[in-house]
C-alpha cells in the first residue's frame, strides 16, 4: 500500500467528499453549528413529554434533565453537545445556575475532577450562549 494515510484519514476525506458532494454547504459543517439549529424545548413540552403528566406521582422534567447532566458528566463530559442541550433545556425547564453547578459539582465524586472541570465550562458556555441569545 503507497497511500500515507491511515485507514481512518481515508474514511473520513470520503466522508467529507461525500458530504460535500450532497451539500456544498456541509463542507464547513460543525456538530456547535447543529447544535445551534436544535431548538430549546418549551419549558410545558418537557413537562409533557419527561415529567409528571403521564406519572403525576414521578420526577418532574427539571429534575430528569439535571440527572441527565449528572450522568453525561459522570461519563467524562465526552458528550460536549448533549450535555450543552440538556444545560439549556434544564435552564427553560426552571432549573438555576446554581442547581446546574452544584449537579455538576456533585457529579465529581463518581466521575472525577477532570469530567466535571470539563462539564462547568461546557455548562459555563450553554448558560453564555443562553445570556447572548437573550440580548
Amino acid at each position: 500500500m503507497t497511500d500515507p494515510k491511515n485507514p481512518f484519514e481515508a474514511m473520513m476525506k470520503a466522508g467529507q467528499d461525500w458530504a460535500k458532494a450532497l451539500n456544498p454547504a456541509l463542507e464547513s459543517f460543525t456538530p456547535k453549528g447543529f447544535e445551534q439549529m436544535w431548538p430549546t424545548m418549551p419549558a410545558e413540552v418537557m413537562e409533557t413529554f419527561l415529567g409528571k403528566t403521564f406519572n403525576p406521582e414521578g420526577l418532574d422534567a427539571k429534575t430528569r434533565l439535571l440527572l441527565t447532566l449528572m450522568g453525561l458528566t459522570i461519563m467524562g463530559a465526552q458528550a460536549e453537545s448533549q450535555l450543552r442541550l440538556t444545560v439549556r433545556h434544564a435552564i427553560q425547564a426552571g432549573a438555576t445556575k446554581q442547581e446546574i453547578a452544584e449537579t455538576i459539582a456533585s457529579a465529581a465524586m463518581f466521575g472525577g475532577v477532570p469530567a466535571m472541570t470539563k462539564a462547568m465550562e461546557l455548562a459555563n458556555e450553554a448558560m453564555g450562549q443562553d445570556k447572548d441569545e437573550e440580548q
